[in-house]
């Protein structure tokens, strides 16, 4: 509700006429598209003025991290852990990691482990084997420091409210048929409005075929940091690939 108020003040009269014939999500999502393109220069600009100079190429083997939250994200990566498949999967942990595709920039990120007993969803037992065999430091990871389902919830959306926007988060999943789906439905399940519009979901599986399409395979290029199947890690290796492939497919100015 905030964030439909904040935005519609950026619609003049004929525009708010000409916005009620029309789809909802069509005119959030053009409207939104413009005030990210505007918003991304501002900050760049801003950039260049405190002396700062942001990666033109993401680097193989490294990415320039931002911790300052004072600026405005609009690309999440999430990964789920569940104790399912299906949509109404029950969720074990949820990530996030903020990043600039565009540079590789790595912003702020959010992580936090679920309370299975307060997680509802339908469990799958192929899942329950599959986590049986995975490594005790991931098993750890899906048994510390929990907390209630709607507190994750909460927590989540107001991560994102901080560092982007309802409208203007783009979020990425591996794929997004299963990350973005199963969260979505948590949401929907615990009577919570979803953080981010159904527009604006992002495949991660899509950018790494896109990639291999051009013989550059980055899962195998870039090495990954951390433990397999923690949350949090898996977020953001996925950042860091999904980066260096949209790089390979938009490259920068100054590569010309």
């Amino acid at each position: 509700v905030m964030g439909n108020a904040t935005y519609q003040e950026t619609f003049d009269e004929e525009n708010q006429a000409e916005a009620q014939e029309n789809d909802p999500e069509e005119m959030e999502g053009t409207e939104h598209l413009h005030k990210e393109n505007t918003i991304s220069d501002q900050y760049h600009a801003s950039d260049n003025k405190t002396g700062e100079t942001a990666n033109p190429l993401i680097k193989v083997n490294g990415h320039h991290e931002i911790t300052s939250t004072s600026r405005l994200w609009h690309h999440l990566m999430i990964d789920l852990e569940t104790m399912g498949k299906n949509p109404d999967a029950p969720i074990n942990a949820i990530a996030g990691k903020f990043f600039d595709p565009a540079t590789g920039e790595m912003g702020p990120e959010f992580s936090k482990t679920i309370d299975l007993e307060t997680a509802g969803g339908v469990i799958d037992r192929g899942t329950i084997k599959w986590w049986l065999k995975q490594s005790r430091e991931a098993q750890s990871a899906i048994l510390t420091d929990e907390i209630p389902l709607d507190d994750a919830l909460l927590q989540f959306r107001e991560f994102i409210d901080e560092n982007s926007g309802e409208f203007f988060v783009q979020v990425w999943g591996n794929g997004a048929t299963f990350d973005n789906v199963i969260l979505r439905r948590s949401y929907e399940r615990q009577g919570l409005p979803c953080p981010w519009r159904y527009t604006n979901d992002r495949d991660v599986r899509t950018m790494v075929a896109l990639g291999l399409v051009m013989d550059f395979d980055a899962r195998t290029t870039i090495p990954f940091e951390g433990e397999r199947h923690n949350a949090l890690h898996d977020a953001r290796y996925q950042a860091k690939y999904v980066s260096a492939i949209w790089q390979k497919l938009i490259p920068s100015q100054a590569d010309f």
